[in-house]
């Protein structure tokens, strides 16, 4: 049994059939007295909410009639639990690791300094044949949303996610917060997770264009919160190539529009980014720029 508490949160719409496959692997966690699941139906029509409630009594259940956004549940859910620690967990993905909340708590009791850890994470419709790392811990940039963990202290030391980022984006805005708060993410590869999704096939599906367009603004809008001013044209003008040069000179006409309506999106949102800005100095930014970045992939044949 846990001597802390853990929550595992997870928001959904629309996808009872990932949620149910989650939720049948990661079920037995509720064994524990110190561990909740909560579910945040987003305005699901699925039937989700009455399926929940009704095959998991155990679980937490929250719905929204009308959707209300990925991130207004997410912060919803973290400002409302109760636990020392919390996991954010996409619903289309599980643990491969079986009882991962014992290493996780023993993680944070020797690094105090830790207000978020950022789980292993295979991206793949099935399982990995293998879970064991060769990789360490270590001091990162940033973290993926779809599984990582929250020290509660840390999360109510910076604020909460920015809803009017919609989606992408706001596990980098947390990331600057933490750091100017003095709080670090660790990688942390002893627990894995398997995120459900073929990443490669996101360029065919119908969101294309909007995922595009949410991913760029998102990383502009960053520029403009956090980093130092002098550095800010000249990150503008190369991300801006590289799409132009990887994308739209390659006759990919959706990538134009998408980076037209980002350029258009940043520019309404000036004096909001002017207001809600947390910058870091030159030396902040350069101790920041020495961080490895997030790791967002784990593939098994390199290992």
């Amino acid at each position: 049994m846990l001597n802390t508490t853990f929550s595992i949160l997870i928001t959904t719409k629309n996808r009872k059939n990932e949620l149910t496959f989650t939720l049948d692997k990661i079920n037995y966690l509720l064994s524990d007295s110190n561990v909740e699941i909560v579910i945040f139906d987003d305005g699901s029509m699925d039937g989700t909410f009455d399926f929940v409630t009704t095959n998991y009594p155990k679980i937490v259940t929250y719905r929204n009639e009308i959707s209300k956004g990925y991130l207004y549940c997410r912060n919803k859910m973290l400002n409302e639990t109760k636990a020392d620690f919390a996991i954010s967990l996409d619903d289309d993905a599980h643990f491969v690791t079986q009882n991962p909340l014992e290493p996780i708590n023993k993680y944070f009791d020797k690094n105090p300094d830790c207000g978020l850890i950022a789980l292993r994470i295979f991206w793949g419709l099935e399982e990995p044949k293998t879970s064991s790392p060769n990789e360490k811990p270590q001091k990162v940039k940033g973290f993926v949303g779809c599984a990582h963990v929250w020290h509660m202290e840390a999360w109510r030391d910076i604020p909460n996610y920015p809803e009017w980022f919609i989606f992408y984006g706001e596990e980098d805005f947390s990331a600057f917060q933490l750091f100017k708060k003095g709080w670090e993410i660790h990688y942390f590869p002893v627990v894995l997770v398997n995120h459900r999704v073929d990443i490669k096939a996101r360029k065919k599906e119908k969101d294309y264009q909007l995922r595009l367009r949410r991913s760029l603004r998102s990383g502009w809008y960053l520029y403009f919160l956090f980093y130092p001013w002098q550095l800010i044209p000249s990150k503008l003008a190369y991300t801006l190539w590289i799409q132009l040069k990887t994308k739209v000179f390659k006759g990919d006409v959706k990538a134009l529009f998408a980076i037209l309506q980002a350029i258009f999106d940043v520019l309404v949102n000036i004096p909001r980014l002017l207001k809600n800005s947390n910058r870091l100095t030159m030396q902040e930014f350069e101790e920041y720029s020495k961080l490895p970045n997030a790791k967002l992939y784990w593939e098994p044949e390199r290992y």
